[in-house]
């Protein structure tokens, strides 16, 4: 008598894999909890870096575990119409031998992507008009470069490594609990990738 395979193994919830629409429900729960004073700016940026790092949602749950999760929009799920859509997948800006470039009054999605290849991208950010609070780009420079430039009073973090390139992220935190937070991540390779506010450039009514 043939012997039936055993069934696989099944596995837990906390290993799930994370996805982007986690991450951002997650980012948004920190960051009301920021805006009524349960969170230091510290300890929010250093929570905010955790929840892009994280890979399951195991890694996710204790980030939010002391503070109030159950305020909308922060308590919709992954299946939320912040999800959905056609702006809620990342956007992509792709410089190969050439320049790619996202300024003036334009609206930035919650994940932008820049690929440099022998190429130049510039995310400029400084007449942005932002639709969510938390902002992440993730860039990669291959013997090329990507500029970032932000206004004055929002929050910048981030950070990157890299292989004869380097990665320089003037990080600031904004005074003011509702001003937009970008966080940056990147990976150099014989390129640069520089990320930095732009004097003169801030964002208005911040509390609209």
């Amino acid at each position: 008598m043939t012997k039936s395979a055993p069934a696989p193994a099944r596995v837990a919830e906390t290993e799930i894999r994370a996805s982007d629409a986690d991450r951002d429900r997650i980012a948004d729960i920190l960051r009301e909890a920021l805006a009524e004073g349960r969170l230091e700016p510290e300890e929010h940026a250093e929570r905010i870096d955790a929840v892009y790092r994280a890979k399951t949602l195991g890694e996710l749950e204790p980030l939010v575990r002391d503070v109030p999760a159950g305020r909308a929009p922060a308590a919709a799920g992954p299946s939320a119409g912040a999800a959905s859509g056609p702006a809620a997948g990342p956007e992509n800006l792709i410089a190969v031998f050439g320049g790619a470039v996202r300024k003036g009054r334009w609206r930035p999605r919650r994940r932008t992507h820049a690929f440099a290849v022998f190429g130049a991208v510039e995310i400029d950010l400084t007449e942005a008009v932002f639709q969510q609070r938390e902002i992440a780009i993730q860039a990669w420079a291959v013997f090329g470069g990507v500029e970032i430039r932000v206004p004055e009073n929002v929050s910048l973090h981030g950070s990157g490594s890299g292989v004869f390139g380097g990665v320089d992220i003037a990080e600031q935190e904004a005074p003011d609990p509702d001003a937009p937070v970008i966080r940056v991540s990147g990976f150099a390779l014989f390129g640069g990738i520089e990320a930095k506010p732009k004097r003169g450039k801030r964002v208005k009514n911040l509390r609209s």
